[in-house]
């Protein structure tokens, strides 16, 4: 391996003014042979001046939403190591290292910094209740592979950054980065970290009930296209159901009085019988195209390289002999 590592921070931004000039000194601070770059996706209140103003390089990103903006980013820039925050404050620029380190001992490809006292310090309860709820959700269906699966402070390996598809459009992202992790088995790593309420002044551009309803539609894509058995085998089940609720009483009368006087309930009963069937069929082809996409992403992701090829001008990397943290496996 090289002994020279690139690092890059991205900051996506969307009205941070208040807090995103020095979210990027500090981050200058705390990694200062890394770039950091702002992608701003457009704003209004003078956000991209007060990045450029701390020293960071400054993109714009017309289409709305941080989907939009990761994928951007994951396009555009080079590096060996990825580490991307929020504009907000609420993450600190001081674990940086901490995520940095873990990747690299850990020879993980995403580390996740899992929120601590995120109930205490988050300010909305509605979103600190959605975020357990969701979380308990994705473990139920994609695995046990994290326990925040929209915190916004991560590290990648470039290897990740370069295999990972990046399809959503909004805040959803987080949550296509867990299931990317999880469908192709890859090695991450979490990590606890404080969470901090956002400065007075700044505030949160997630809405409750339109982005929670956001990320259901996205968990039922994201379940119909890496676990299709289970998906459309549910359905099935529920016509399944309904059919053998329809057909129930036809059936005891017929036993009963060998006649079948309500024949459109047992129509209505067989062509659910047949839908049922046909998802169910659907679901295991499905499923063996699923696999086989699935190896083939697996493939990809294995003949990037971790590391880009190095020249002698570039930044020597952060030591990994920094203070150790308690580490949670995925």
């Amino acid at each position: 391996m090289s002994d020279q590592l690139e690092i890059a921070v991205l900051l996506p931004c969307y009205n941070e003014a208040s807090t995103i000039g020095q979210v990027v000194r500090d981050f200058g601070a705390a990694l200062p042979s890394a770039r950091i770059y702002v992608y701003d996706n457009n704003s209004i209140d003078g956000t991209p001046l007060q990045a450029m103003l701390a020293g960071a390089t400054v993109v714009r990103e017309r289409r709305q939403g941080k989907g939009h903006v990761v994928r951007r980013m994951f396009a555009d820039i080079e590096a060996d190591i990825y580490v991307m925050a929020d504009g907000d404050g609420t993450y600190s620029p001081g674990d940086a290292e901490d995520l940095i380190r873990t990747l690299l001992t850990e020879q993980a490809d995403m580390v996740v910094g899992t929120r601590r006292n995120i109930r205490v310090e988050a300010g909305r309860q509605g979103h600190a209740f959605g975020n357990r709820i969701f979380n308990l959700l994705y473990r139920s269906i994609f695995g046990t592979d994290f326990s925040d699966i929209f915190s916004g402070y991560r590290a990648f390996s470039r290897r990740f950054v370069k295999s990972f598809p990046a399809v959503s459009n909004g805040f959803e992202i987080e949550t296509e980065m867990s299931v990317h992790a999880s469908r192709l088995k890859l090695p991450v790593t979490e990590l606890e970290l404080d969470y901090g309420r956002r400065p007075e002044g700044s505030h949160s551009k997630l809405s409750t009930f339109k982005d929670g309803a956001k990320i259901l539609w996205m968990f039922a894509m994201l379940m119909k296209e890496t676990r299709p058995f289970a998906f459309f085998g549910l359905i099935s089940a529920a016509f399944l159901g309904a059919s053998l609720i329809f057909m129930a009483p036809v059936l005891i009368e017929y036993f009963e009085t060998g006649l079948v006087p309500r024949l459109p309930t047992w129509v209505l009963s067989m062509a659910l019988l047949l839908v049922a069937i046909m998802l169910f069929t659907a679901g295991l082809i499905l499923d063996s195209v699923s696999r086989a996409r699935t190896e083939q992403l697996r493939i990809h992701y294995m003949t990037i390289a971790r590391q880009r090829p190095h020249d002698d001008e570039k930044s020597p990397a952060i030591p990994v002999s920094m203070p150790k943290r308690r580490i949670r496996k995925a």
